[in-house]
């Protein structure tokens, strides 16, 4: 069975929110690694006004600290970077795939209609985060289902089954990504909702920023009722975690400082 390593890669604070993470996952499955987000990159912490802008930087409160990056948290777990053959985005935002520079040799997996955003050149991108040319692999629609929505089976390789599972809205295409454990799945929504508070309620402070941030907020809308629905009726058979509450890091994971 494919190993779920949970790791922050990333620190982001903006006045009159709480503190949020990057949390991503890395996979591990022999001698083989994928990462799920890629967080804040290397190249993004020694150049962040070069890399990111000023104006994006303080939007979204981007923080810089060499030992958060996803090639320092692996070396951390005493795994090599180089064993990342694979990149899997949830969506291709500033702070999701600014490390993808610091793995050139993997292939990056999204969704077709992701993939057609960035081409496009649509503004909430950031061209220098894939100026090295990502081997790109796209996905898209399916006939597969998986309790109740799309799924879309992603070529690893690994032991335990990975899927795209589109939760549009966030980006016209935002997925979340569902490993299999076992008897059981765990999904990481991406940013199909910022906070866990948001699965309970309406009208939560931060609902405003999601609705705004969002390319389609009825599609967001809707993915995050779909989650709702995941809670409600499946909680025995599927763990969710998003990429941004801090809470859902693991026990005893070191908290950003001033959290």
């Amino acid at each position: 069975m494919t190993t779920i390593h949970h790791l922050n890669c990333g620190t982001l604070r903006v006045s009159g929110y709480p503190t949020v993470v990057c949390h991503c996952l890395l996979l591990e499955d022999s001698d083989r690694l994928a990462l799920v987000d890629t967080g804040i990159g290397l190249h993004d912490v020694r150049d962040p006004d070069g890399r990111l802008g000023r104006q994006l930087i303080d939007l979204a409160g981007f923080q810089f600290h060499e030992p958060d990056t996803a090639v320092r948290r692996i070396e951390a777990l005493g795994r090599s970077p180089g064993a990342v053959q694979h990149v899997v985005l949830t969506h291709a935002d500033p702070d999701h795939a600014g490390g993808l520079a610091d793995f050139p040799k993997a292939q990056v997996h999204l969704s077709e209609e992701e993939r057609a955003s960035v081409s496009s050149g649509h503004w909430r991108y950031v061209p220098a985060q894939f100026a090295h040319g990502p081997d790109w692999k796209t996905y898209g629609p399916s006939t597969r289902s998986w309790f109740g929505l799309e799924a879309r089976p992603l070529a690893l390789g690994f032991s335990s089954e990975v899927l795209l599972i589109p939760l549009f809205g966030h980006t016209l295409g935002h997925c979340g990504v569902a490993v299999r454990q076992g008897e059981r799945w765990l999904l990481h929504v991406g940013d199909a909702y910022y906070l866990r508070a948001e699965l309970a309620m309406d009208d939560h402070p931060v609902s405003q920023m999601a609705a705004q941030r969002a390319d389609d907020d009825a599609a967001r809308r809707a993915s995050l009722d779909a989650l709702r629905r995941l809670v409600r009726d499946h909680s025995d058979e599927v763990e969710l975690i998003g990429y941004h509450d801090l809470s859902e890091l693991p026990a005893g994971y070191p908290l950003p400082d001033g959290s």
